[in-house]
């Protein structure tokens, strides 16, 4: 493959994909800078990896497993870990009280916050099959998993966000 046809699969790649993934990446990581990083990452192991593409599956659902990989990678990394003890001990140690708390969470509380609050397994596949819009075939391909999975996964993903719905509105309800 030449330079120019890489370059072509690239700069299509990032025009076409490029949004979805950082929606992707951003549900991992939930950090704009290190979303940023992630992307870049991402179409540079694209671009030094096409010649050993092989077509049988899409650039698309290609892409996308490279980014739920890079993402793993990261949550993995010591880096992260780190990152994630101190926020807590921050978090401890600027406690605010339990009334400010409730008001704050009330505020920002929407659908996204919800989906982004299930855990990791539930919320790639909801958010790769209603806001990317992959097929429940393709989602399997990217995370590497069986159709059925996928199927399972949106089920119980689906009555988590759900029963977090309910809750919320039962709150709001014995509050008034």
């Amino acid at each position: 493959m030449t330079i120019d046809e890489k370059e072509r699969y690239l700069n299509e790649a990032l025009d076409q994909h490029g949004d979805y993934l950082k929606r992707i990446i951003y549900t991992y990581v939930k950090d704009i800078q290190k979303t940023e990083d992630i992307i870049q990452e991402v179409f540079i192991k694209f671009y030094k990896n096409l010649d050993r593409f092989e077509g049988r599956s899409s650039i698309k659902t290609y892409l996308y497993r490279i980014t739920v990989n890079e993402c793993k990678n990261y949550l993995k990394s010591w880096h992260y870990r780190k990152l994630e003890v101190t926020e807590y001990v921050n978090v401890w140690k600027n406690r605010t009280s339990l009334e400010e708390e409730y008001i704050q969470r009330e505020q920002n509380q929407n659908i996204a916050e919800l989906v982004n609050s299930l855990p990791v397994k539930y919320r790639e596949v909801l958010w790769l099959y209603y806001y990317v819009e992959l097929s429940v075939s393709e989602i399997a391909v990217v995370i590497n998993c069986t159709t059925n999975t996928v199927k399972t996964r949106l089920s119980r993903g689906r009555k988590l966000a759900k029963l977090s719905i309910e809750e919320s509105v039962g709150e709001y309800e014995f509050e008034r």
